[in-house]
């Protein structure tokens, strides 16, 4: 099968997309999607931890291993169908809430399918 780049573009996420569905998963099926964001203080993290409680949103403040600069980190997780677009805009929302508060996006995942 050919790669349609229109809705597996050439970056991670389309990359990540792509290998999933080569792999027969089914992208169809709505799962929960772990998305993590990450932060320099824990203050940071909790408050953008409330603004996604406040919104529904299902949490988890975890300690950062891979990072001295960012040492917490979020996780929303959401329940989605897995779509470039439903990701790509997930992530600039949860972006747009967390640049206030110094806040990065630190990619997502799930389990297959």
């Amino acid at each position: 099968m050919t790669r349609d780049f229109t809705k597996f573009p050439d970056d991670m996420s389309g990359d990540s997309l792509w290998d999933m569905s080569q792999r027969g998963d089914d992208m169809a099926e709505k799962r929960d999607v772990e998305f993590a964001v990450v932060f320099a203080t824990e203050d940071e993290a909790l408050k953008f931890g409330g603004i996604l409680l406040v919104n529904r949103q299902q949490v988890l403040l975890c300690d950062n291993q891979e990072s001295k600069d960012y040492p917490y980190e979020i996780i929303a997780t959401i329940a989605m169908v897995l779509s470039y677009q439903a990701i790509t805009e997930y992530e600039g929302l949860l972006q747009q809430y967390a640049a206030d508060l110094n806040g990065i996006n630190d990619g997502w995942g799930c389990h297959a399918q």
